[in-house]
């Protein structure tokens, strides 16, 4: 697994004819439950990745919640949550390692080393990186938010994965973490991967006041929300003042992120979704989107209901997650030092 990847950007078709090659490195923050932005968004993808044969290993980014935060809020409570709504979509722990960045402490010792194959001028132009100092939330900005970039390096590499699902503006990340891996299979010995990128062609969904989905902003339906809760927010989505409904990106994104939505929950096309709906108006847009979503989370509601009656269970899998990846950091972390000259 540590051969030098092409740098071209994969797709799920290209995955598809060699899953067994392949180990995913994915994850989220756990600042609160998931929602449909992260569902279509990631997490459907993921399933779909582990059910052709992909290794996955699933990242609870506890640490990385630190980088504009001044302290993480119940990063545990907010770690089981995550886990449920993973279950509940359809992740499987037996396929899948699901863990917690401050449970794998060799996995974070590895940012030492990283951070001496790239320069303060690498990380401080990573455009991920001046958009994320730019929208800070604090006053000033910590090491940890500036050394991002190396930590995500030490994400991806202590379990040698070769295959990152990345959005287009994530691309330069993803760049450096393949630099770090060039650089140190030059300098001390073959260890790493340069991962490849397995390009998202996921939309990007609005939260329904038309801002971005988020969880801080109380604008996402949560996928743990109940039947009522989410048409209870869709009722309140934003839309305009024109009554024929079209499905117009540019032109009414709240409109059309709507119908999307629909479109998403019912695999179909949202041009298709918007004809159909046509001179009936908001309203009707918004009934046919609380049906679609509320039949899609259906299953996925009940599934998560039944695991949420054994929180032992959702805790055993996380632990038992943070135990194999915290194995195979440890042997990462054995090579590296083995191959620095550093075994006392």
């Amino acid at each position: 697994m540590t051969t030098t990847a092409p740098a071209g950007p994969l797709t799920f078709d290209d995955v598809r004819r060699d899953p067994g090659r392949f180990r995913v490195l994915t994850g989220d923050r756990p600042t609160g439950r998931l929602h449909l932005g992260h569902y279509f968004g990631t997490v459907h993808n993921r399933v779909r990745l582990q059910d052709i044969g992909v290794e996955l290993m699933v990242l609870i980014a506890d640490y990385q919640v630190l980088t504009d935060r001044d302290v993480a809020e119940r990063p545990a409570e907010h770690a089981e949550e995550i886990v449920l709504d993973y279950l509940a979509a359809g992740v499987d722990p037996t396929q899948a390692t699901i863990f917690a960045h401050s449970a794998v402490p060799a996995l974070n010792q590895l940012l030492l080393p990283f951070l001496s194959l790239v320069s303060v001028a690498e990380l401080g132009r990573n455009p991920t990186v001046k958009d994320e100092i730019a929208h800070s939330r604090q006053s000033s900005v910590s090491g940890l938010m500036f050394t991002y970039p190396a930590h995500q390096a030490a994400d991806i590499l202590f379990c040698k994965a070769n295959l990152v699902p990345v959005g287009q503006d994530q691309l330069p990340h993803l760049e450096l973490t393949r630099t770090v891996a060039r650089r140190f299979n030059s300098r001390y010995a073959e260890i790493f991967p340069e991962p490849e990128a397995l390009l998202s062609a996921a939309p990007l969904l609005l939260g329904v006041d038309g801002a971005k989905m988020s969880k801080s902003r109380g604008n996402a339906i949560a996928l743990a929300a109940t039947a009522d809760e989410t048409a209870a927010l869709i009722r309140g989505a934003k839309t305009d003042a024109l009554r024929h409904i079209t499905y117009d990106p540019a032109g009414r994104p709240e409109v059309s992120n709507l119908v999307l939505l629909a479109a998403l929950c019912l695999d179909r096309d949202p041009y298709e979704v918007a004809g159909e709906i046509g001179g009936r108006g908001a309203a009707a847009l918004k009934a046919v989107v609380t049906e679609a979503v509320n039949e899609r989370l259906a299953p996925l509601r009940e599934r998560r209901a039944l695991h949420a009656r054994d929180r032992d269970h959702v805790r055993r899998v996380l632990r038992e997650g943070n135990e194999r990846a915290a194995a195979i950091a440890d042997t990462t972390l054995t090579e590296v030092r083995a191959a620095m000259n550093m075994v006392y």
